[in-house]
């Protein structure tokens, strides 16, 4: 039942959704759909903890409605102080 109600509010531009701004790599990532700001705003620790772990730095989140086109959006994901991400793409692969 909670997972039709997220998908309706995502339908209409209601869902809640955790948006973190990294400086490096420079990045927006965007992790949701919540269907409501409290529960975005438990799981983000999880988030910022994965980013931490893969080494990024100078994390921002923000909690907001929206409907993101794209979960990520970097132009130095890939490459990062010389480092490859590859877990980057495990990070967000259990998001809807």
């Amino acid at each position: 039942m909670k997972e039709i109600l997220t998908g309706l509010l995502q339908t209409l531009g209601l869902a809640w959704w955790v948006e973190i701004l990294t400086e490096k790599p420079n990045c927006t990532y965007y992790f949701g759909p919540f269907p409501n700001a409290e529960a975005a705003r438990e799981a983000q620790f999880g988030y910022v903890e994965d980013l931490q772990q893969e080494g990024a730095q100078g994390i921002k989140v923000n909690i907001k409605r929206c409907r993101p086109e794209k979960l990520t959006i970097s132009e130095d994901l890939d490459n990062f102080d010389g480092k490859i991400f590859p877990q980057a793409t495990r990070i967000f692969s259990g998001q809807m």
